[in-house]
């Protein structure tokens, strides 16, 4: 019995080995999901004499400025495994499975950090330059972060682009491709003493008849993650929106990558729009993102139906977490700079959250003298791909920069609010040589200052400067707009509506970022300010918006 009892118990034993043999290995532990840095940077130490850390009780001699009469002042080709299969969103030698299981996500070094400016001291450096930006995707990426109960990492809060996403109603040029307009008041957050000057520059608008035919060749990301927060659906009915508003000479490529990149449909006249949709609607998430395949085979096929005298344009739409092929930014970006000399241009079209990555799109974008825009929503699509059609397809100015001069007599200090990943050399204001910012028919692009007083006269507080270059002769033009000192208003409430808009909505950009100047103001003291603007301009929509990000984001820092 004892030896019938023991050899049964090792067939179990032997039988329990076998199974454990057989079983599933475990699940390896997902790479820890990159978190941006908090931006703990704080502003160059370039202090004013006797200014103190903090703004609001700044020793400017004077609470405004002096009275007029006293004061002064190559080729990529694609892998032979990819050939195009026009039409179809499947890849050439797709595994017989609708989706893989995602590759751990890569930790992405730490995204780069831009000092806040300081104020500067107009006696040590009377020049501020700085190339144009029409980006907006940062405001956008907050807004969804706010509307999902989240405060957005801070090195994602990018102050221009707050307030380049709202319509300033600057008038356009009379002649050329853009005209100025200033602004300046006492500022309502910068303390006793500080005043704000808005600098905006308005882009000339073209009727649709006036725009250039397009190439345009959609590099789509169709990896796994993808298939998140309904990002691919949000891309598709953006490029849908796209091509109802195209015209009949428009041409239209589909390039898709996953952990490779092959042609869904070669560039296509919009008269075949069903076709188009057809290649559009047969997109679907799959594998791991190689966002260098993708970049390299919608170059090659925009270069090889290359059209002179249109516009030539890829538009890369990604979440931006590339895991196969050359994930490096700088390397990317070269393709971007390369590209663009052959005046191809680049724009990016984010979506998506988590490891979103934000910097690299910028960069891309930036290099390829493009738009970065983010899709939050169906509604984002429909402003990116529909409403601002003309903007995001037609450049009217390339290397544009702007400088403003500050009179040292009447000008004590100036603080420029955003741009610091645009800063340009003073010296090269006139170098042609240099690259700058792109910016589209009806864009308009407005910056912020913080100045101080001098008692001394003058007349002259600053000169604002505009050059840039004809997009298809490189004529250069350059042109300016003084502003005096009794051009400043006395009361702040006395301003234009879009001009108190503009300080509250930088103001806002400024505590979600953690400026050292905004560390003591509170979001409901810029919701009272909007709550001003809402009076004055009823019915815009944006505004509106904003006052209810405003709302929720008091709820998450006050």
């Amino acid at each position: 019995m004892n030896a019938r009892l023991s050899s049964l118990f090792t067939v179990l034993v032997v039988l329990g080995l076998l199974l454990s043999a057989c079983a599933p290995a475990a699940a390896p532990t997902p790479a820890p999901q990159f978190q941006p840095p908090a931006n703990s940077a704080p502003p160059n130490a370039n202090p004013l004499p006797a200014q103190p850390a903090r703004p609001a009780a700044t020793a400017a001699p004077a609470a405004q400025p002096p009275a007029p009469a006293a004061p002064k002042d190559q080729l990529q080709q694609p892998p032979a495994a990819q050939a195009p299969t026009a039409g179809l969103a499947q890849p050439p030698a797709a595994s017989g499975q609708p989706c893989c299981p995602p590759t751990p996500w890569p930790t992405y070094p730490p995204q780069r950090q831009y000092t806040q400016y300081p104020f500067m001291d107009t006696r040590e450096d009377h020049l501020s330059t700085f190339a144009m930006d029409v980006d907006t995707a940062s405001y956008t990426k907050m807004r969804d972060y706010i509307r999902n109960g989240q405060l957005p990492p801070t090195d994602l809060v990018r102050v221009e682009e707050f307030v380049n996403f709202f319509d300033m109603e600057y008038p356009d040029p009379e002649s050329g491709a853009f005209s100025i307009n200033l602004e300046g008041a006492p500022s309502p957050f910068g303390g006793e003493g500080t005043y704000l000057v808005k600098v905006g520059i308005q882009g000339k608008h073209i009727a649709g008849w006036q725009r250039k035919d397009a190439l345009l060749t959609f590099v789509i990301d169709v990896s796994g993650s993808m298939s998140e927060d309904n990002k691919i659906d949000m891309v598709k009915h953006g490029l849908t929106t796209l091509v109802d508003q195209l015209q009949a000479n428009d041409r239209v490529a589909i390039v898709a990558f996953t952990d490779r990149a092959w042609t869904v449909i070669e560039p296509t006249s919009v008269e075949n729009r069903n076709r188009i949709l057809d290649a559009i609607n047969g997109l679907y998430p799959m594998n791991s993102t190689n966002t260098e395949a993708g970049l390299k085979l919608g170059y090659d096929l925009a270069s090889q139906y290359y059209r002179d005298g249109a516009i030539n344009r890829v538009i890369l739409a990604t979440d931006g977490v590339a895991n196969v092929g050359n994930t490096d930014p700088n390397v990317l970006a070269q393709y971007a700079q390369d590209w663009y000399g052959r005046n191809i241009f680049l724009s990016t079209v984010g979506v998506g959250r988590g490891n979103y990555n934000d910097k690299l799109l910028e960069t891309l974008a930036d290099k390829g003298n493009g738009v970065y825009s983010f899709l939050d929503s169906m509604e984002a699509a429909q402003r990116i791909f529909a409403q601002d059609l003309n903007g995001t397809l037609q450049t009217i100015a390339k290397d544009a920069k702007i400088q403003v001069d500050f009179n040292p007599n009447v000008v004590r200090g100036y603080r420029l609010l955003g741009y610091e990943n645009r800063a340009v050399a003073d010296q090269d204001f006139r170098n042609n040589a240099v690259d700058a910012g792109e910016v589209g028919a009806g864009h308009s692009v407005t910056a912020l200052y913080e100045v101080q007083f001098n008692t001394e006269g003058g007349d002259e507080a600053f000169v604002a400067r505009v050059r840039y270059a004809d997009p298809d002769t490189n004529a250069v033009t350059e042109l300016s707009k003084p502003f005096k000192t009794g051009d400043f208003q006395r009361d702040f409430t006395r301003t234009s509506p879009r001009f108190q808009l503009a300080a509250a909505v930088a103001q806002f950009a400024e505590i979600l970022r953690g400026n050292d100047w905004a560390k003591f103001e509170k979001m409901r003291d810029v919701a009272s300010l909007v709550s001003n603007v809402q009076r004055a301009l009823p019915f815009d929509q944006d505004v509106n918006e904003f006052m209810g990000l405003v709302n929720q984001a008091a709820r998450l820092t006050d």
